[in-house]
């Protein structure tokens, strides 16, 4: 499974860390609307982001915001993204009819040996959900947002306490307060930057390639895992998408090299787009099919025209998830609060049952008057632990399979 990939993700230099600041903007949006005792402002809009806003609204919360930096109209895409069971039903809550994101129904995942480039040992088991892409899941959701609650092209710059609440800052000088910040900014997130400096993301040392093309395979149905046998520092993944077909393609590779193949270090571009692959890495990775792959999968790799590819990234584990910012709060959520190796299969599914998780709490604030501050340390002591878990799952996984540093 993989986790999402915008192909217009901004670029940002994460070695630099914004600071909450003091100063007050322009309001954007300072009206506050009738009938909502709680300001929200949810930054990010891929896949949590409007997740938490639907379910907020949903819930009957009527001054819901989302601030996404991506302008309206900019080209986006999304590679292939495991849903688990949780997190269709949170889904199917919002009123998401699963045939809307979902193309194919198999569970199945076929673990395939290869040895020297030949189909061996197949092991068969089943996901406990079902896959999906990026673009089709943020279509379903975006398309349900109402157009008052989305701005685009509206980036995050800063976050002061002005008068007792939350401030955000924009690009270009504007501000808009808040009682509530939800960052689901993803795992360059300026939010947890500015909450959590400590926590920086560093490379593992290996790429995952990535490529969808219209090239199909009439028997492809299945999500199929190709391993070498043994194990040499690289796996391969392919499933159907509408059109064609999905892969991911992880080989190992130095910091050095990253900087050769996409034209700046790990670090500093987490998501290499299609202007940003060189004929380097576009040589290696073909080397690498022809190297390690059965014919039919080293076909479609070279099929592929346009590619992009993400660094495998880890970061420290977690250690909270709400911040307290004047007299209201700031909270990180999905990738914005803990980024995961995408072997893990649970980026997406962290975002989407944190945000059920905050609904729950804040409607207990909004419907019954239970302590604010008190209801989303139960939302962080019940949803940290699995935050936890999966990003220490990713680092053992790679081991096993051979990738990245020793």
């Amino acid at each position: 499974m993989s986790e999402p990939q915008s192909s217009t993700t901004p670029d940002p230099d994460i070695s630099s860390t914004p600071r909450i600041s003091r100063s007050a903007g322009t309001p954007i949006r300072s009206a506050r609307r009738p009938g909502t005792r709680l300001r929200v402002a949810v930054v990010g809009g891929s896949l949590s982001g409007p997740t938490a806003a639907l379910l907020l609204l949903d819930a009957g919360f009527d001054d819901v915001t989302v601030y996404e930096a991506v302008p309206a109209g900019a080209p986006q895409g999304g590679g292939l993204i495991g849903l688990e069971h949780s997190s269709l039903d949170i889904l199917d809550h919002l009123g998401v009819p699963q045939d809307e994101f979902v193309r194919y129904d198999s569970e199945a995942v076929m673990h395939i040996t290869v040895c020297q480039r030949r189909p061996g040992q197949v092991r068969r088991h089943l996901y406990a959900g079902r896959n999906t892409t990026w673009t089709l899941l943020h279509t379903a959701l975006s398309r349900r947002l109402p157009t008052e609650v989305l701005q685009t092209g509206v980036r995050v710059t800063g976050l002061s306490a002005e008068h007792d609440r939350p401030l955000l800052h924009f690009a270009g000088g504007d501000a808009a307060p808040a009682d509530l910040v939800v960052f689901a900014d993803g795992r360059s997130s300026i939010g947890r930057r500015l909450l959590d400096p400590q926590r920086r993301l560093h490379y593992a040392g290996y790429v995952a390639h990535r490529g969808q093309t219209n090239t199909t395979q009439p028997d492809l149905r299945d999500f199929l895992r190709f391993e070498p046998s043994p194990h040499r520092g690289m796996q391969f993944n392919v499933a159907p998408i509408p059109g064609g077909a999905d892969w991911t393609f992880y080989l190992s590779a130095t910091p050095a090299q990253y900087t050769d193949f996409f034209g700046a270090p790990p670090t500093r571009r987490v998501f290499a787009l299609p202007q940003h692959v060189t004929a380097a890495a576009r040589t290696e990775v073909d080397a690498s099919a022809r190297r390690y792959l059965p014919d039919e999968q080293a076909a479609l790799v070279h099929a592929t025209t346009t590619r992009m590819a993400a660094p495998v990234m880890d970061i420290e584990p977690p250690t909270r998830m709400v911040w307290p910012i004047g007299g209201g709060h700031a909270v990180l959520l999905g990738d914005a609060l803990a980024p995961v190796r995408p072997h893990t299969a649970r980026g997406a599914n962290n975002g989407i049952e944190q945000a059920w998780g905050l609904t729950a709490a804040l409607t207990q604030h909004r419907k019954y008057h239970a302590d604010l501050t008190a209801a989303l340390d139960g939302w962080q002591r019940r949803h940290l632990p699995a935050a936890v878990a999966a990003v220490q799952l990713g680092p053992a996984l790679g081991r096993q399979f051979g990738l990245g540093a020793a």
